[in-house]
């Protein structure tokens, strides 16, 4: 066996624990699972019956695809699955037993537009697949559970419907929420400062800050159409969103855009009048939330998809990339990151395996994505081994690779060492 075929095998061996496509099982689930991962890590780390905490997964869906998960149960148990999508995405779940067979189908039993099951499992393998009911990219968690383990979603048993608009069959009904303080929102509310927002000056916009035990509801108005971006603003206390029109018809919510901060962007214009922002902390109503709203920015959208790992930038030189250049057999990258993502390109000239490693000895929790140079997420991993550190590995062939790094939670900094490896098959 030549060297390069050593290296490469043992490449592979070392990666067995990383959650990588399951390509060794083909047929896995119907074929669902031939491109799955396996949850705990490795197929001897999936076994939810032993498991001693729930197992999950950051999944990543693009272009109408579907992420799989895979897991075990060695004995007769009750298991829950679940699925949360970030930035207002909203997840729908099948599960499949080894031959193809779905056993459970969900889309909003977990809440807020989450998924969730719950079910006695017999021993075997099973595929957990996760799509986005419209199609659209999104970001998610994925998660098995035994039941007496911590659950992912609040769980409602059932869809969550957006309030149905005022009118003759609802006049018992009362979509809009009891505000309290004094405002445009009914009595109580409280209206944003800074007067009407122009629709017309992009980025121009007015914001308030308050606890929910002060407010539960501000109010805005616009002086034209226009699209705007809707943000309410600290973590600790976890604000969820949702706008209301001046008559109480329901337009959209959001929960966790950017970590625990949330955001909604209305990218078709809104007309011009009076709108309402229902607010909650799901974490602490004693602490302040500042809420803004400012006109939509689209390059200001898609830059922060950048900066969240969830598209790669172009590689035109229109946002900061360090390159490599062609990537030898073993390069090292220190690099400061923050909660917004770094990037790294590299060459490839020969088809063959890279494996991206970031050590960060105990300093924050950074997770990385890989992407190819037309933008397709190729793998993403947060935590491999046992701590916080990430490992990705593919499959390339010749072209331009992206990495990204960022540290998971808000605020954090810290150094990583980046290590590329690269192998090549014999010739």
């Amino acid at each position: 066996m030549s060297k390069s075929s050593i290296g490469l095998w043992l490449a592979a061996t070392a990666l067995a624990g990383v959650a990588a496509p399951a390509a060794a099982q083909s047929g896995l689930c119907g074929g669902v699972g031939d491109n799955g991962q396996w949850i705990g890590g490795s197929e001897q780390s999936s076994d939810i019956s032993t498991a001693g905490s729930y197992m999950e997964q950051m999944a990543l869906v693009l272009l109408g695809n579907e992420y799989v998960a895979l897991f075990t149960v060695s004995s007769p148990t009750e298991v829950r699955v679940e699925a949360a999508g970030r930035g207002g995405g909203d997840p729908v779940i099948d599960l499949r037993d080894a031959g193809g067979t779905i056993v459970l189908s969900d889309d909003d039993s977990g809440g807020e537009g989450n998924s969730r099951g719950e079910m006695m499992l017999s021993p075997g393998t099973y595929c957990l697949s996760m799509t986005s009911y419209d199609g659209s990219p999104m970001t998610g968690f994925v998660r098995v559970s035994r039941t007496e383990q911590d659950a992912l979603t609040i769980g409602t048993g059932q869809p969550t419907p957006p309030p149905p608009p005022p009118g003759p069959d609802n006049d018992d009904t009362d979509p809009m929420p009891t505000p309290v303080g004094g405002g445009i929102c009914g009595p109580g509310s409280r209206d944003l400062a800074g007067g009407p927002i122009d629709g017309m000056l992009v980025g121009n916009g007015t914001s308030g800050t308050a606890s929910v035990d002060e407010v539960t509801s501000w109010g805005f108005t616009l002086a034209a159409p226009a699209a705007v971006s809707i943000t309410a603003e600290n973590p600790n206390a976890d604000p969820l969103i949702t706008l209301y029109d001046v008559n109480g018809n329901y337009l959209a919510e959001n929960d966790d855009f950017d970590g625990l901060n949330s955001r909604i962007d209305m990218t078709s214009p809104l007309s011009a009048g009076t709108y309402c922002i229902d607010m909650e902390a799901l974490s602490d109503s004693s602490l302040p939330i500042t809420v803004s709203v400012a006109g939509y920015d689209p390059n200001a959208a898609l830059f922060g998809q950048y900066e969240r790992g969830e598209a790669s930038p172009p590689l035109d030189g229109s946002y900061p990339i360090t390159t490599l250049g062609p990537l030898g057999n073993r390069v090292r990258q220190d690099i400061n990151i923050t909660d917004v993502m770094t990037w790294i390109s590299f060459d490839i000239d020969q088809s063959g395996l890279v494996v991206v490693e970031a050590v960060s000895n105990g300093i924050g929790d950074p997770i990385m994505v890989l992407y190819d140079d037309f933008g397709r997420l190729v793998a993403e991993n947060d935590d491999y081994g046992g701590d916080l550190d990430p490992l990705v590995a593919a499959r390339v062939t010749t072209g331009t690779y992206l990495v990204g790094v960022r540290q998971f939670n808000d605020g954090e900094t810290g150094p990583v060492r980046i290590l590329f490896e690269r192998y090549v098959p014999a010739q």
